[in-house]
This record gives structure tokens, sequence and C-alpha cells, in this order.
């Protein structure tokens, strides 16, 4: 009796091993994007003194912490004809004092690049709007250039940013042309869970699907957006999905779905974000994106719930079991049990390790793998609790119903 119980377990473990291969390698297939962006890799965009207007939206909202740097970036920007315009969305820290001394010294070195600077006080949110379409809304409505650029306040650009990303973009014949930036991790939870989402990111949006124009999947990464203003206009605005929580993403399936030219590129070299510095903001800002993003696609939320929570309790606990087994005096089949559950191991920890390198993460951080998807699994189950239950998400102080 006490072998073939054995048996079975080294049955059961076996399948185990070939499901975990074949599933890790599923997960990790899609981690990069083939176009590639460095300084100066369009050749720099336009050198002389003309050049189509681009308008640089960027919408703020109590980003005290990082308007000043983003902005002095942007207006830093080597593209010879480009305006930033920030809309002030009714912050309520130190982010308006920031805007005006930022004006305030262009006027005092006779205006210059910072006199390419407008500061737009926001409106209050109207019913049906989320806060970022209505401020990005205002920005647009403001703006002169024929094509426009949507820069979230937390994303600071190299000087070649609009330069480089105009030149890919009129290359590549793209209406909508978006770029995933370095993100700066510096906290322990940050290295934790960061690469657990992005990675959850490039398996539910393949960037080689994502670029087809010939495959539905739709996205773009609201820290840089340039869209040709006649294409914007063409597919409704902001106006169009002005209730959405993930307005980029929608806004790339509406450019998409209209039949215009959507591209993803890898611009961590260009840009860097620092998207949150605490468990907290990871936790309420995650929450905020992943069941309203997956919206439309339930089989990506089961996939999430039971690979994350495969990865924080299955694994571990067949690695230990068998050790326990083993240690009681199971023999040789405990022994291949173990084995086995080490060859899964090494599997996800290298595809794991490889993630951390991308994201300039010591491989190390490959290990923390199992608390990464628990936490992974935990925001993924708030989000849906939050949302289903009608009780809406909490974002930059608002409270959003079912949308």
């Amino acid at each position: 009796m006490f072998m073939s119980h054995s048996v079975i377990w080294l049955v059961i473990s076996t399948l185990a091993l070939a499901a975990g291969a074949a599933l890790t390698w599923w997960l990790h297939r899609f981690q990069g994007l083939s176009l590639q962006m460095t300084p100066a890799a369009g050749g720099g965009g336009p050198t002389g003194p003309t050049g189509p207007t681009i308008s640089v939206i960027v919408p703020a909202r109590n980003e005290a912490r990082n308007i000043g740097r983003c902005v002095s970036a942007l207006l830093a920007q080597t593209y010879p004809s480009f305006e930033v315009i920030v809309v002030d969305d009714r912050s309520t820290d130190a982010t308006a004092d920031i805007l005006a001394g930022l004006a305030l010294e262009g006027q005092a070195n006779g205006g210059g690049r910072a006199g390419q600077l407008r500061i737009i006080a926001g409106e209050p949110l109207p019913s049906g709007w989320a806060g970022k379409p209505h401020a990005l809304a205002q920005g647009v409505t403001a703006a002169r250039g024929e094509w426009l650029c949507f820069v979230d306040a937390d994303t600071f650009a190299r000087p070649t940013l609009l330069a480089d990303a105009y030149a890919t973009a009129q290359a590549e014949r793209a209406d909508l042309f978006s770029i995933l930036t370095s993100q700066q991790l510096g906290t322990f939870w940050e290295k934790v869970v960061m690469p657990v989402v992005f990675s959850a990111l490039a398996f539910g949006f393949p960037p080689q699907y994502v670029n087809d124009p010939h495959r539905p999947e739709a996205i773009a990464n609201g820290q840089f957006i340039l869209i040709r203003r006649g294409v914007y206009e063409a597919v409704g605005g902001h106006g169009a999905l002005r209730a959405s929580l993930v307005e980029d993403k929608a806004l790339a399936e509406a450019v998409k779905h209209a039949g215009y030219r959507l591209l993803l590129a890898d611009g961590r070299h260009l840009a860097e974000t620092r998207m949150y510095t605490s468990l907290a903001e990871l936790w309420e800002g995650w929450t905020k994106n992943m069941f309203l993003g997956l919206q439309g696609r339930p089989w990506l939320l089961l996939i999430g719930a039971v690979t994350s929570l495969t990865g924080a309790l299955v694994l571990p606990g067949w690695l230990l079991a068998s050790l326990a087994w083993l240690a009681a005096g199971g023999g040789l089949p405990a022994a291949l049990v173990c084995l086995e559950s080490l060859v899964v191991w090494a599997l996800v920890l290298r595809a794991r390790a490889e993630v951390a390198r991308a994201m300039e993460l010591s491989p190390w951080y490959a290990l923390t793998f199992p608390l990464g998807t628990l936490l992974f699994a935990g925001m993924l189950l708030a989000s849906t609790v939050r949302v289903v239950s009608g009780r809406g998400v909490v974002w930059k102080g608002r409270t959003y119903a079912n949308r």
C-alpha cells in the first residue's frame, strides 16, 4: 500500500514537472519588444528651426514629488517645435506652487524654453468623467500642436525623447506611438511586485500582437503617448472614453479598432518612471488598474489568479512537502519528487532572473517570486471584489464606482 501511494505521488509530480515547464515557457515567451529605441535612433528628428508642433500635455494631481523634475526634463527637449501644457488637476499639495515657481523662473531668465510652458488650472470634475481623461481633455483644448503627446507627471524624459519618438513614428507610419519606459524601483516592495506585474502585462498584451495591425490586442503606456491630432479627434478624443480609469488602453483600442496604426516600442533608454514608492501606493495603483484593464477578457483574470496562486503556494508547498517526505524516509520516490520540484524551481528562477535583469535588478530578486505572486493575487482579488461589489476603486483621493 505504501509503495502504491508512493508511485501515485511520483506520477502526479512527474505530470506537474511537465506542466510546470510548459507553463513557465508559456508565461514568459513574450518579454521583449522587437522595436528598440535608443537616443538618436531615429536620426534625432527634425534638426532645422521648424517641424510639426508637438503639444506635450501633463496631467498633474498631487504630484509635488515629481512635477518639477518632469517639467524641467520636458523643457530641455532637443525637438525644435513644442509646447508643454501642465493641467493642475485641483491638487491639494504643493504642485501648484512648484509650477508657479517654474513659470517665474522662466520669466526671470527671459523666457527661453520655459516660455514654452503653460499652466492650466483644472476645472471641477464633471459627473461621468474620470480625473485623468478630464485633465487631458482640458489640455488638448488649449493645445496648438499637430501632434499631441501625453506624458505622466512621474515620467522623466531624456533630452532626445520627443525628437526620436516623432522620427520613429514617422518612419513606422504610426498614428499612435507609445513606449515602455525604464522603471525606477527604489524600495523592496517595488522590486518584488513590479516585475510580476510587468510580466503579467507582457503576457496579457503581447507587444508583438499589439503591433500587428491584423490582431485585435491593443494597449498603450499612458506614461508616454504620441498621437496625431487628426486621429485623436477622429476617434472622439478623451470625451469618448471619459469614464475610463485605464484611458491609455481605451485610447489605444479606439485607435486600432478604427483602422489606424498603433505602435508600442521599447524606450527604456529615453525615459524613466517612478510609479510608486511604497507598498500602499503599489496596492492602490494596481488595484485600480487590474480588474478594469481586463474587463472583457475574464479568461485573463482566471489565468492570473491560478498562476499567481500556483507561484505563491503550490511551488513552495511542493518543494517543502517533498523535503519532508524525504526526511521521513520516503526513499527513492521521495528523492525523485524532490528532484522534479527542484527542476521546476530552477526553470522558474531562471526565467524570473531574466526579468529582473531586464528591469535592472539583481537576479537574486527572482527568489522573491512567491511573495510577489502572492501580493499580485491579493491585488487582483481586491480589485475584483471592489468593482464587482459596487464599492468602486480609489485613485488620487477620488472614488470611482463601476465603470
